[in-house]
């Protein structure tokens, strides 16, 4: 297994962080505070931080202000959203789902949904997508 790491950005210029390895441990509470400590959620109404990347597999935590919108938007593949902290409102099609901290959704692949926050939120979005 290939150990993959993300190099130094502009908006991330602390350096390499690593994204695949055989075994990863993630320290979420650390990622939180980093995310939030970025200009970007100084001046927008959302950020994130790819936490996990591998071929099959996704994790993405992300920080929404209350109000913030992922407008309606597919998948490729299975996602879970696990809210953390914060209340969000997840739709599909006529499905509507009132998520707080502690709460996980589950939701196929190409079905369109919409993330809406009502109070300022965190969640973990994890992507699982099939190798051709």
């Amino acid at each position: 297994m290939k150990t993959t790491s993300i190099d130094a950005t502009p908006q991330r210029p602390e350096g390499q962080r690593l994204l695949d390895a055989p075994m990863v441990v993630l320290d979420l509470p650390a990622l939180l505070t980093q995310i939030r400590q970025e200009p970007i959620w100084q001046e927008s109404d959302r950020n994130s931080i790819t936490a996990y990347k591998t071929d099959g597999l996704r994790i993405v935590l992300l920080a929404l202000r209350a109000g913030a919108e992922l407008k309606t938007h597919t998948a490729p593949g299975i996602i879970s959203v696990q809210v953390l902290e914060g209340h969000i409102t997840f739709t599909a099609g006529p499905q509507v789902a009132e998520l707080a901290s502690g709460q996980l959704l589950t939701l196929h692949a190409g079905i369109p949904h919409s993330v809406v926050a009502v109070t300022e939120a965190v969640f973990l979005l994890t992507l699982a997508v099939s190798k051709p």
